[in-house]
C-alpha cells in the first residue's frame, strides 16, 4: 500500500509555478528564516567560489549571499521555472546592464533530488525551507553531498513535526485523508546526514508562532507561497463543505486574544563534506575494520 504522506512532485511544481507572482508578499516566515540563516554564516569561515541555493524559490537569499561573497557565483536552483526566473532578476539591474561580473547569478530549473550540476562544484550548498518537500530526504541529501567539494558546507533549514499542529489537530478524524504534510524530526535528519556521508552535523530548532484572524487567512497564505497539500492521500477536489466547517469550528478552540495561532517548528542544520585523508605519499587512506 502506498504511503498517503508521499508527495506528488508534479503537483508541487504546479503549485509553485502558480505561486511565483504572490510568493514574496506572503513569505514573511520564509524571509525571516532566511535572515536568521544568513546571520549564522557570521560564525563560519568559508570562501566558496560557487554557492548553490538549492530550492531557491524567488531567490530571497541571493542578495545576502552575493553581499557576503561578491566574487562568488550563485546558482539558484528551483523545481518551478517561474520561481527560477524571479530568482534570476534578483541581480541588480545596473549590474545586469553593465555585465561587470561583480555579482553573478545563474538560475536553473531543476530537481534537488537529481541536480544538473557536476560533482564537487560547490563550496556551499544553502537550502532554506526546501527539504520538507521530500517525505524522505535521502536522495536530496545524497545529491547535495555529491555536488559539494571536499571541505564544503551544507547549511539548511526545514520544518519539524510540530509545524501546523493546530491545523492537523482540527482535521484529525474528520476523514481518512491526509490534510497536513508529515515533517521529519531533526534527529532523523541528522541521521540522514551521516548516512549521506556528511561529517560533524549540528542540529537545532526553534518554534515560531504566527497568528491569523481566521483559518481561511492561514490557508490563503499557504496557497500564496505554494504550500498547499500535495500529499498522495489528500482529499479530492471537492472536499465536503461540512468537513471544512467542522475543521474551522475545531480550530476556533485555539483562539487567544482574538487571534488564531499557527505553529511552525523550524529545524536548522549544517554539516561538512569531509576532505579525504591521504598518506604522506599522497595516497588515499582507507580504514579497514575487523569484524
Amino acid at each position: 500500500m502506498s504511503d498517503p504522506f508521499a508527495l506528488d512532485k508534479r503537483l508541487a511544481r504546479r503549485a509553485f509555478e502558480r505561486a511565483a507572482a504572490t510568493y514574496d508578499a506572503a513569505a514573511v516566515l520564509q524571509n525571516e528564516i532566511c535572515r536568521r540563516m544568513l546571520a549564522r554564516l557570521d560564525y563560519i569561515k568559508l570562501d566558496p567560489a560557487l554557492v548553490l541555493d538549492a530550492g531557491s524559490g524567488t531567490g530571497n537569499a541571493v542578495a545576502g549571499l552575493l553581499s557576503r561573497w561578491p566574487r562568488a557565483r550563485v546558482v539558484a536552483l528551483d523545481l518551478a521555472l517561474a520561481m527560477a526566473r524571479r530568482a534570476r532578476e534578483r541581480r541588480p539591474w545596473w549590474r545586469r546592464a553593465l555585465d561587470t561580473g561583480a555579482a553573478r547569478i545563474t538560475a536553473v530549473c531543476g530537481d534537488i533530488e537529481r541536480m544538473p550540476l557536476s560533482r564537487g562544484c560547490a563550496g556551499l550548498v544553502w537550502s532554506n525551507l526546501a527539504l520538507q518537500w521530500m517525505a524522505e530526504p535521502r536522495e536530496a541529501l545524497a545529491e547535495m553531498h555529491r555536488v559539494l567539494a571536499p571541505g564544503g558546507l551544507l547549511l539548511f533549514s526545514s520544518f519539524g513535526p510540530d509545524t501546523l499542529k493546530e491545523l492537523r489537530a482540527a482535521f484529525q478524524g474528520l476523514d481518512r485523508h491526509t490534510h497536513v504534510h508529515r515533517f521529519m524530526d531533526m534527529h532523523d535528519i541528522g541521521d540522514r546526514l551521516i548516512e549521506a556521508g556528511f561529517a560533524d552535523p549540528v542540529m537545532d530548532m526553534e518554534v515560531v508562532k504566527l497568528t491569523y484572524a481566521d483559518v481561511r487567512a492561514l490557508m490563503r497564505d499557504l496557497k500564496a507561497i505554494g504550500a498547499g497539500n500535495v500529499s498522495r492521500g489528500r482529499p479530492g477536489a471537492l472536499a465536503g463543505k461540512s468537513r471544512l466547517a467542522e475543521m474551522e469550528r475545531r480550530y476556533e478552540t485555539e483562539r487567544r486574544d482574538g487571534r488564531l495561532p499557527a505553529t511552525f517548528e523550524i529545524v536548522y542544520g549544517h554539516a561538512w563534506k569531509p576532505v579525504p585523508r591521504t598518506s604522506p605519499t599522497g595516497h588515499p587512506v582507507i580504514d579497514i575494520k575487523s569484524r
